[in-house]
């Protein structure tokens, strides 16, 4: 595996990142009633699951705070497929880019699966002696 020099070169933080903005482009079209109640959390959500991603990278000494900070990414991130569904259900967005979000959403949580798996590895040349 070849070590990215910051977060912004690791995959999954690019893909998150591409979600994110996927979500804040589409959620402007969200009626008025549900701005707040599904607006805001999809936005939070999606937008959390990119800087869950990006806040291990500095915490790469600590194992178990690498893959801890890894694992909140991942709960973000199936928040965020939730609220894809509540917007499939209610009519506000189209089964394509439902599937699309919710398929997104699935690279993302298998690509930090896997970084937590190997956390050892991502961390080795951060552990204390």
């Amino acid at each position: 595996m070849g070590m990215a020099a910051t977060f912004k070169e690791l995959k999954v933080w690019q893909n998150a990142m591409d979600v994110a903005m996927t979500v804040f482009e589409k959620s402007k079209s969200v009626p008025p009633d549900d701005r707040y109640s599904l607006t805001d959390q999809i936005r939070k959500s999606s937008r959390s699951t990119a800087g869950c991603t990006a806040e291990p990278w500095r915490k790469r000494r600590y194992v178990a705070a690498f893959a801890s900070k890894l694992n909140e990414a991942e709960s973000e991130a199936a928040e965020t497929q939730t609220w894809v569904e509540v917007a499939r259900r209610c009519g506000y967005w189209n089964a394509a880019l439902c599937d699309e979000l919710d398929m997104r959403c699935e690279q993302i949580l298998a690509q930090l699966s896997t970084m937590i798996r190997d956390a050892d590895d991502w961390c080795s040349g951060f552990k204390r002696a």
